[in-house]
């Protein structure tokens, strides 16, 4: 009955009609105490993302007629982060490609900074919350931080613990565990990628100062734009593009349906490399998380006009179901059909494909024989692959889905396709030339 039920439960929450009753509640809420609109933005000054997050913030607040506090944190759930230091890791690079695309500062490569440094910058910044700075000197701070001109270590600092803590319990409460991560009245907004959404959410309240614009929707600004389909030679290279995925994954479903269309504008091979979901991998995924997740991929299939909402989770004997099937799609030359067919069956039209029933649905979808992948069920070959894909992502410095690779260029996750389309797009020019 459970599983019957999910998918409804699944649309109804993630639907909007109920997005916008929890709006209107908030904004209600807000206005019996006649209060200002208010942006919480939780800040780490050893986080990449949260130095060109503050820039960013710099020119947002001039365009809206809304209050930010700014909430200095420090400590993580570690369950959050189930391969932290590959997290840390790809975090710079990756922060890297987004200042470039933004024109912020950034520097070349990490500052070597020791725990009295991050104490140190830490106090200062609670200082600037207690006098309600601007933000202009936080980013003079993260500046002085990210360009490696710190405080020499004179052994100790003292730091307001309990302000720390209390912020750390806000970002909790509120139902959130990590840096660079804007709150406004009910919603979460991650670091510069989802700042697009809550520019329209204050658009759409007439809360701008100036023409209601959106201006951080330039991670796919010029999706499959960039070259005219009519300028690209039908066969120009040999290199396919590689994305890593889970079909469990939501992000996976819209990282794919991104794939196929970059792989099919650039006349380029696409190869699909599934792995284990993490939970099936011994690794956690908190509730806090997953709920986070489900939301986020709502909004942003919207955004790109993908069906999502209707979720029929297949963790577990889904799972093995869709990948005890690859090898059989693979040679009929359906692989990506098949693929795209099951992520969408489960993530949006709430097809369960733990039961016969559901999954011929799928392979019937996608042309292959029902009769034939059903005595393929039991075939347990793929964990072999499986495990081999998991360990080619890693070795990449890569840890989750979806992940791109095309030639020596590796990312991760959906929103950063345009940095796999930048180095296919100067490929094409450079081709032409010689």
């Amino acid at each position: 009955m459970k599983s019957l039920l999910m998918p409804h439960l699944a649309h109804l929450i993630s639907s909007n009609f109920l997005l916008r009753t929890r709006r209107k509640y908030h904004d209600f809420k807000r206005s019996l105490t006649n209060s200002p609109h208010i942006m919480h933005v939780f800040i780490n000054i050893n986080d990449p993302y949260s130095y060109i997050l503050i820039q960013a913030l710099e020119t947002f607040t001039q365009r809206f007629n809304i209050a930010v506090r700014l909430h200095t944190i420090n400590n993580f759930d570690d369950a959050m982060f189930p391969e932290k230091e590959m997290w840390k890791n790809n975090a710079f690079n990756d922060a890297s490609h987004l200042a470039t695309l933004y024109g912020l500062k950034f520097p070349s490569c990490a500052p070597n900074v020791t725990k009295y440094d991050i104490e140190s910058h830490n106090q200062k910044l609670l200082d600037l919350e207690l006098n309600s700075a601007p933000i202009i000197h936080y980013i003079e701070l993260f500046n002085q931080f990210w360009n490696g001109a710190n405080t020499p270590d004179n052994g100790s600092t003292l730091i307001n613990q309990k302000q720390l803590s209390d912020n750390e319990a806000l970002l909790n409460s509120l139902g959130h565990y990590m840096s660079a991560m804007v709150y406004y009245a009910g919603e979460w907004y991650w670091g510069l990628d989802r700042l697009d959404h809550l520019e329209q959410r204050l658009n759409n309240l007439k809360l701008n100062t100036d023409n209601p614009l959106v201006n951080f929707n330039k991670t796919y600004d010029h999706f499959c734009q960039q070259l005219p389909a009519s300028s690209i030679p039908l066969k120009w290279i040999e290199e396919p593009l590689t994305l890593y995925f889970s079909i469990r994954s939501p992000y996976s479903h819209l990282g794919l349906e991104h794939a196929v269309k970059l792989a099919q504008h650039y006349n380029i091979e696409l190869i699909i490399k599934p792995v284990l979901p993490m939970v099936m991998r011994g690794l956690s995924v908190p509730n806090t998380k997953k709920m986070y997740i489900f939301h986020d991929c709502k909004r942003e299939a919207e955004k790109h006009y993908i069906n999502y909402g209707y979720v029929a989770d297949p963790l577990g004997k889904g799972v093995e179901r869709c990948y005890a099937l690859y090898e059989y799609a693979q040679s009929k030359g359906k692989s990506v059909e098949y693929l795209l067919a099951y992520a969408r069956a489960v993530n949006a039209l709430g097809i369960r494909s733990d039961t016969d029933g559901g999954l011929k649905k799928i392979v019937d979808s996608c042309g292959l024989d029902w009769k034939i992948a059903r005595n393929m069920l039991e075939d347990n070959s793929w964990t072999t692959w499986a495990e081999s894909n998991i360990q080619e992502m890693y070795s990449l410095g890569l840890w989750g889905v979806p992940s791109f690779k095309y030639k020596n260029t590796a990312v991760w996750g959906q929103d950063r396709v345009f940095v796999i389309e930048n180095e296919i797009t100067n490929d094409i020019k450079n081709t032409k030339i010689s």
